[in-house]
């Protein structure tokens, strides 16, 4: 396999350990379907291997995008160790990236002081205002994260650390969207990311009281999209990950959101013992690509290629072929289609009436957006 230009690795230090118990996490459901629910935390000689291989692979740009679990649990030095390690092994001038996605519980100014001096970019997970944050993102005893995690967004603000907030949207708060939109905007928080809550692998999809429906989604990106472009007309542009994605789409580019490229993209998932896996969301024994300790980069991406985990996502239904918006929507996420009977080809998306409704809605202004972008 030759040098890539580019590569971004998801890091998991912390396996799936986390300080918190949010109710629709994700990543709880995955490791309850593993043999070996938790990997611990990464040891050092993993974290090196990493590092040198990814730099040795790339041509020109590599990301270290570090999650969870709760990736601060490892502590601070582990982060100092990689910054060490990208010095040593970064030979040949590579542009190094690094990220991470935080529930905000464990930082402090020492934290806030580093990830400042060494350019981290922090994604902040905040549901919105008090009392809907709290409903899912509690702590083991049961108590609410919503003052923790506002305090760790002011401290990431005066130490000048960049970082965006991450939503989860749950049925609730899709029907709130507009209180917490304004309640992000009062806070000054104008880098925003939201993503639909996932439902656990063995359940109907919409069928948990947190779940979104296509209706609701449907209204959610209505509601969402006219208090964000009312910004946009009023000259106070927000950062919106999704929206900005679509644009994008409309003047040529592609997008840099995987879930909007038709197709899965080829991603790099490390456990914290150096397993590797070609989805954030399909961290499961059947989808094992290899071990960075163990395996070349060359090798995972063959068995890639053997278990068919892009080829499977490149099935278009019949739905999406005749349908107007589908060079937009490109039917969505992976993880959100509904399987065909074979119970591993990818169907229609489950989000697809929402995304019709919307498209339809707001497509005059995506399109004078794009207009105006584009010049």
């Amino acid at each position: 396999m030759s040098k890539q230009p580019a590569i971004t690795l998801l890091i998991k230090p912390a396996s799936g350990s986390c300080n918190l118990r949010c109710r629709y996490c994700f990543y709880a459901d995955e490791m309850n379907l593993r043999s070996e629910p938790t990997r611990g935390f990464m040891n050092e000689e993993t974290l090196e291997i990493l590092v040198k291989k990814t730099l040795q692979q790339v041509s020109h740009a590599a990301t270290f995008a570090f999650q969870g679990g709760e990736p601060t649990l490892v502590g601070l030095d582990f982060y100092r160790h990689l910054i060490e390690l990208e010095k040593k092994y970064n030979t040949n001038g590579i542009t190094v990236h690094n990220s991470l996605q935080t529930n905000g519980i464990v930082l402090n100014e020492e934290w806030a002081q580093f990830l400042h001096d060494n350019q981290f970019l922090v994604g902040l997970s905040l549901d919105g205002y008090e009392e809907l944050h709290d409903e899912n993102r509690k702590f083991p005893d049961g108590s609410g994260s919503f003052s923790r995690v506002l305090e760790a967004a002011k401290l990431l603000e005066r130490y000048q650390v960049d970082f965006n907030i991450l939503t989860v949207v749950t049925a609730k708060s899709a029907r709130r969207i507009r209180r917490i939109y304004r309640f992000f905007q009062d806070q000054g928080f104008v880098w925003q990311q939201y993503i639909p809550c996932i439902d656990p692998f063995e359940e109907n999809k919409g069928s948990l009281s947190y779940s979104l429906t296509p209706d609701r989604y449907g209204k959610f990106l209505k509601d969402l999209f006219d208090d964000w472009y009312a910004d946009w007309k009023a000259g106070r542009p927000v950062y919106n990950r999704t929206f900005e994605n679509w644009i994008g789409i409309l003047i040529g580019q592609p997008p840099e959101a995987c879930s909007m490229n038709g197709i899965c993209s080829d991603q790099w998932v490390v456990e914290a013992d150096g397993t590797v896996y070609p989805c954030d969301f399909y961290v499961l024994d059947e989808w094992k690509l290899g071990n960075i300790r163990e395996n070349s980069f060359e090798e995972m991406n063959q068995k890639r290629e053997e278990l068919q985990f892009v080829a499977l996502s490149r099935h278009t239904p019949q739905e999406c072929r005749s349908c107007r918006w589908y060079p937009l929507c490109r039917n969505g996420c992976r993880r959100d289609r509904t399987l065909l009977a074979d119970g591993r080809t990818p169907g229609l998306n489950a989000y697809c009436s929402a995304y019709q409704d919307f498209f339809s809605y707001a497509y005059p202004r995506l399109e004078e957006m794009a207009r105006t972008v584009g010049r």
